[in-house]
Protein backbone atom coordinates (compact mmCIF):
# COMPACT_ATOMS: atom_id res chain seq x y z
CA UNK A 1 0.00 0.00 0.00
CA UNK A 2 1.24 3.31 -0.95
CA UNK A 3 1.76 6.05 1.02
CA UNK A 4 0.18 9.73 1.69
CA UNK A 5 3.06 12.10 1.96
CA UNK A 6 2.77 16.00 2.61
CA UNK A 7 6.04 17.36 1.99
CA UNK A 8 6.68 20.84 2.81
CA UNK A 9 9.10 22.78 0.27
CA UNK A 10 10.34 25.70 2.36
CA UNK A 11 12.41 27.19 -0.12
CA UNK A 12 15.21 30.20 0.56
CA UNK A 13 12.90 30.87 4.00
CA UNK A 14 13.26 30.54 7.48
CA UNK A 15 16.68 31.97 9.31
CA UNK A 16 18.22 29.28 12.00
CA UNK A 17 15.67 31.13 14.67
CA UNK A 18 12.65 30.89 12.67
CA UNK A 19 13.85 27.22 11.94
CA UNK A 20 13.95 26.19 15.46
CA UNK A 21 10.82 27.55 15.76
CA UNK A 22 8.42 25.98 12.81
CA UNK A 23 10.38 22.73 13.30
CA UNK A 24 8.78 22.80 17.00
CA UNK A 25 5.69 24.22 16.18
CA UNK A 26 5.22 21.69 13.42
CA UNK A 27 6.18 18.55 15.84
CA UNK A 28 3.73 19.70 18.32
CA UNK A 29 0.78 20.34 16.18
CA UNK A 30 1.06 16.35 14.27
CA UNK A 31 2.51 14.68 17.66
CA UNK A 32 -1.21 13.60 18.52
CA UNK A 33 -2.33 13.29 14.99
CA UNK A 34 -3.14 9.95 13.92
CA UNK A 35 -1.38 9.84 10.75
CA UNK A 36 -2.09 6.51 9.45
CA UNK A 37 -0.77 6.01 6.55
CA UNK A 38 0.33 9.89 6.11
CA UNK A 39 4.26 10.82 6.06
CA UNK A 40 5.07 14.54 7.15
CA UNK A 41 8.23 15.86 5.77
CA UNK A 42 10.00 18.90 5.35
CA UNK A 43 12.66 20.16 3.45
CA UNK A 44 14.44 23.25 5.04
CA UNK A 45 17.27 25.46 3.62
CA UNK A 46 20.64 23.03 3.45
CA UNK A 47 22.42 25.35 6.73
CA UNK A 48 19.53 24.55 8.59
CA UNK A 49 19.09 20.99 7.88
CA UNK A 50 21.54 19.60 10.42
CA UNK A 51 19.65 21.65 13.07
CA UNK A 52 16.11 20.36 11.59
CA UNK A 53 17.13 16.90 11.83
CA UNK A 54 18.58 16.94 15.22
CA UNK A 55 15.55 18.88 16.63
CA UNK A 56 12.87 16.11 14.57
CA UNK A 57 14.60 12.71 16.38
CA UNK A 58 12.05 10.79 17.88
CA UNK A 59 9.21 12.31 15.69
CA UNK A 60 7.01 11.33 13.44
CA UNK A 61 8.26 14.54 11.14
CA UNK A 62 10.81 13.81 8.53
CA UNK A 63 13.60 16.32 7.13
CA UNK A 64 14.17 15.90 3.24
CA UNK A 65 16.93 18.42 1.39
CA UNK A 66 16.01 21.02 -1.63
CA UNK A 67 19.09 19.62 -4.13
CA UNK A 68 22.23 18.04 -4.20
CA UNK A 69 24.63 17.58 -6.85
CA UNK A 70 25.58 14.97 -8.91
CA UNK A 71 28.91 14.28 -8.33
CA UNK A 72 30.47 12.47 -5.11
CA UNK A 73 33.11 14.66 -4.44
CA UNK A 74 34.91 17.14 -5.71
CA UNK A 75 35.81 21.44 -7.05
CA UNK A 76 32.28 22.51 -7.02
CA UNK A 77 32.21 25.65 -4.53
CA UNK A 78 28.46 26.03 -2.99
CA UNK A 79 27.45 22.04 -4.11
CA UNK A 80 26.65 19.75 -1.30
CA UNK A 81 26.64 15.90 -1.96
CA UNK A 82 24.56 12.81 -1.29
CA UNK A 83 27.43 12.28 1.19
CA UNK A 84 27.07 15.12 3.20
CA UNK A 85 23.33 14.61 3.44
CA UNK A 86 23.67 11.23 4.44
CA UNK A 87 26.06 12.04 7.31
CA UNK A 88 24.17 14.19 9.45
CA UNK A 89 21.00 12.09 9.00
CA UNK A 90 19.19 13.20 5.60
CA UNK A 91 17.38 10.13 3.85
CA UNK A 92 15.78 12.26 1.29
CA UNK A 93 16.08 14.65 -1.47
CA UNK A 94 14.11 16.92 -3.69
CA UNK A 95 15.64 16.43 -7.48
CA UNK A 96 14.00 18.35 -10.00
CA UNK A 97 11.97 21.05 -8.49
CA UNK A 98 10.61 23.80 -11.45
CA UNK A 99 12.73 26.21 -9.79
CA UNK A 100 15.78 24.58 -9.96
CA UNK A 101 15.19 23.65 -13.96
CA UNK A 102 14.09 27.61 -14.55
CA UNK A 103 16.69 29.31 -12.61
CA UNK A 104 19.11 27.09 -12.61
CA UNK A 105 18.99 25.38 -16.19
CA UNK A 106 18.57 21.87 -14.49
CA UNK A 107 17.69 19.30 -17.97
CA UNK A 108 16.70 15.80 -17.97
CA UNK A 109 20.19 14.76 -18.54
CA UNK A 110 21.22 16.23 -15.45
CA UNK A 111 18.58 15.08 -13.30
CA UNK A 112 19.17 11.77 -14.84
CA UNK A 113 22.91 11.76 -13.20
CA UNK A 114 21.55 13.40 -9.97
CA UNK A 115 18.89 10.56 -9.62
CA UNK A 116 21.71 7.66 -9.85
CA UNK A 117 23.96 9.28 -7.68
CA UNK A 118 21.06 9.96 -5.07
CA UNK A 119 20.10 6.34 -5.06
CA UNK A 120 23.78 5.03 -5.06
CA UNK A 121 23.71 7.14 -1.50
CA UNK A 122 20.74 5.21 -0.55
CA UNK A 123 18.81 8.27 -0.67
CA UNK A 124 15.19 8.49 -1.54
CA UNK A 125 13.96 10.72 -3.84
CA UNK A 126 11.00 13.02 -4.29
CA UNK A 127 11.43 13.37 -8.15
CA UNK A 128 9.44 16.46 -9.44
CA UNK A 129 8.30 17.47 -13.11
CA UNK A 130 5.70 19.46 -14.99
CA UNK A 131 4.31 22.05 -17.51
CA UNK A 132 4.66 25.75 -18.33
CA UNK A 133 1.44 27.98 -19.05
CA UNK A 134 2.39 27.69 -22.79
CA UNK A 135 2.39 23.67 -23.04
CA UNK A 136 -1.04 23.50 -21.21
CA UNK A 137 -2.64 26.19 -23.34
CA UNK A 138 -1.10 24.53 -26.57
CA UNK A 139 -2.42 20.92 -25.56
CA UNK A 140 1.15 19.57 -25.23
CA UNK A 141 0.96 19.38 -21.15
CA UNK A 142 0.98 15.14 -21.35
CA UNK A 143 3.89 15.13 -23.89
CA UNK A 144 6.23 17.42 -21.51
CA UNK A 145 5.62 15.30 -18.83
CA UNK A 146 6.07 11.69 -19.97
CA UNK A 147 9.39 13.44 -21.69
CA UNK A 148 10.54 14.69 -17.84
CA UNK A 149 9.48 11.49 -16.55
CA UNK A 150 11.26 9.17 -19.40
CA UNK A 151 14.53 11.29 -19.88
CA UNK A 152 15.49 11.17 -16.28
CA UNK A 153 13.85 8.35 -14.59
CA UNK A 154 13.04 5.42 -17.19
CA UNK A 155 17.30 4.27 -17.38
CA UNK A 156 16.45 2.38 -13.66
CA UNK A 157 15.50 -0.86 -13.12
CA UNK A 158 11.76 -1.61 -11.51
CA UNK A 159 13.52 -1.91 -7.89
CA UNK A 160 14.55 1.94 -7.94
CA UNK A 161 11.25 2.91 -7.78
CA UNK A 162 10.59 1.89 -4.25
CA UNK A 163 12.77 4.70 -3.38
CA UNK A 164 11.15 7.38 -5.41
CA UNK A 165 8.35 9.55 -4.73
CA UNK A 166 7.23 11.35 -8.01
CA UNK A 167 5.61 15.18 -7.63
CA UNK A 168 3.68 16.58 -10.67
CA UNK A 169 4.01 20.33 -10.34
CA UNK A 170 1.76 21.99 -12.82
CA UNK A 171 4.07 25.43 -13.18
CA UNK A 172 1.36 27.08 -15.41
CA UNK A 173 -0.84 26.65 -11.59
CA UNK A 174 1.86 28.06 -9.37
CA UNK A 175 1.73 32.14 -8.74
CA UNK A 176 0.02 33.10 -12.51
CA UNK A 177 -3.29 33.78 -11.17
CA UNK A 178 -4.61 30.25 -13.15
CA UNK A 179 -5.70 27.62 -11.10
CA UNK A 180 -5.74 23.59 -11.58
CA UNK A 181 -9.16 21.94 -10.43
CA UNK A 182 -8.88 19.02 -8.45
CA UNK A 183 -9.94 16.76 -11.81
CA UNK A 184 -7.22 18.53 -13.91
CA UNK A 185 -4.47 16.92 -11.26
CA UNK A 186 -6.05 13.75 -11.30
CA UNK A 187 -6.11 13.54 -15.00
CA UNK A 188 -2.38 14.08 -14.93
CA UNK A 189 -2.04 11.94 -11.73
CA UNK A 190 -3.50 8.85 -13.88
CA UNK A 191 -1.58 9.68 -17.07
CA UNK A 192 1.71 9.74 -14.69
CA UNK A 193 0.82 6.23 -13.40
CA UNK A 194 -0.08 4.90 -16.94
CA UNK A 195 3.32 6.15 -18.21
CA UNK A 196 4.87 4.38 -15.21
CA UNK A 197 2.97 0.63 -16.41
CA UNK A 198 3.74 1.18 -19.82
CA UNK A 199 7.27 0.79 -18.88
CA UNK A 200 7.76 -1.35 -15.59
CA UNK A 201 3.72 -2.63 -15.03
CA UNK A 202 0.98 -1.90 -12.94
CA UNK A 203 2.65 -3.56 -9.32
CA UNK A 204 5.63 -0.97 -9.86
CA UNK A 205 3.00 1.71 -11.26
CA UNK A 206 0.26 1.39 -8.23
CA UNK A 207 3.28 1.24 -5.34
CA UNK A 208 4.84 4.74 -6.48
CA UNK A 209 3.18 7.52 -4.37
CA UNK A 210 2.48 11.12 -6.65
CA UNK A 211 2.38 14.26 -4.99
CA UNK A 212 0.56 16.92 -6.46
CA UNK A 213 2.83 20.41 -6.32
CA UNK A 214 0.30 23.02 -7.60
CA UNK A 215 -0.70 25.83 -4.60
CA UNK A 216 -2.37 23.44 -2.36
CA UNK A 217 -4.22 25.15 0.52
CA UNK A 218 -6.08 24.23 3.25
CA UNK A 219 -8.97 25.28 1.49
CA UNK A 220 -8.74 22.94 -1.45
CA UNK A 221 -6.23 20.08 0.16
CA UNK A 222 -9.65 17.57 0.84
CA UNK A 223 -10.75 17.59 -2.55
CA UNK A 224 -7.64 17.09 -4.33
CA UNK A 225 -5.77 14.62 -2.00
CA UNK A 226 -9.75 12.50 -2.47
CA UNK A 227 -8.71 11.55 -6.06
CA UNK A 228 -7.30 8.52 -6.39
CA UNK A 229 -4.29 8.98 -7.66
CA UNK A 230 -3.32 11.53 -5.64
CA UNK A 231 -1.38 10.56 -2.86
CA UNK A 232 -0.60 13.75 -1.36
CA UNK A 233 1.35 17.13 -1.48
CA UNK A 234 4.52 19.07 -2.03
CA UNK A 235 3.57 22.53 -0.35
CA UNK A 236 5.61 25.52 -0.77
CA UNK A 237 3.93 28.56 1.08
CA UNK A 238 1.15 26.90 2.68
CA UNK A 239 4.51 24.84 4.73
CA UNK A 240 5.94 28.13 6.39
CA UNK A 241 2.76 28.63 8.40
CA UNK A 242 1.91 26.13 10.92
CA UNK A 243 -1.74 26.17 11.07
CA UNK A 244 -1.66 26.19 7.41
CA UNK A 245 0.34 23.10 7.51
CA UNK A 246 -1.41 21.13 10.06
CA UNK A 247 -4.53 21.35 8.21
CA UNK A 248 -2.75 20.38 5.45
CA UNK A 249 -1.32 17.31 6.94
CA UNK A 250 -4.96 16.93 8.48
CA UNK A 251 -7.22 16.57 5.28
CA UNK A 252 -5.93 13.03 4.84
Amino acid sequence: MRKNIVAGNWKMNNDLKATRKLVKQIKKSIEDKDLNNTRVVIAPTFVNLATAVKRSKKSKLEVAAQNMHQATNGAYTGEVSGEMLKSIGVKTVILGHSERRAYFGETDALLAEKVNTALANNLEIIFCFGEELTDRKEGNQEAVVESQIKNALFQLDSNAFKHIVLAYEPVWAIGTGETASPEQAQDMHAFIRNTLASKYGSEVADSVSILYGGSVKPANAKEIFSKPDVDGGLIGGASLKVDDFSAIVSAF
